[in-house]
């Protein structure tokens, strides 16, 4: 396992020692959690920014979000993104 050290300001570490005493949580494990759960939102992001540029089809997207198509066409749903295209509509029956 790798070591990331950084410098974080003061209310950013104010906000974080709050964070630890509502989970109970460890300065390291809620380093991770968070640090995780951003990673998460930031690969969901660039699936629906590519999807929506139509540069990947919508199981491509699906996959590198990290969610099942269902869940991810509750995302694209939520987001107001359309994804079937003439291009990319055979692709995805496919893999569905």
């Amino acid at each position: 396992m790798g070591t990331i050290s950084a410098r974080v300001p003061d209310e950013l570490e104010a906000e974080l020692d709050a964070y630890l005493d509502e989970e109970n949580l460890d300065r390291s494990t809620a380093v991770r959690k968070l640090l995780s759960e951003g990673l998460d939102e930031w690969r969901r992001e660039q699936a629906l920014d590519q999807l929506a540029a139509g540069s990947i089809t919508f199981s491509r997207a699906a996959e590198m979000a990290g969610l099942s198509v269902w869940d991810f066409a509750q995302l694209a749903k939520e987001r107001d993104i359309t994804w079937v295209a003439d291009d990319h509509l055979d692709a995805d029956l496919e893999a569905l």
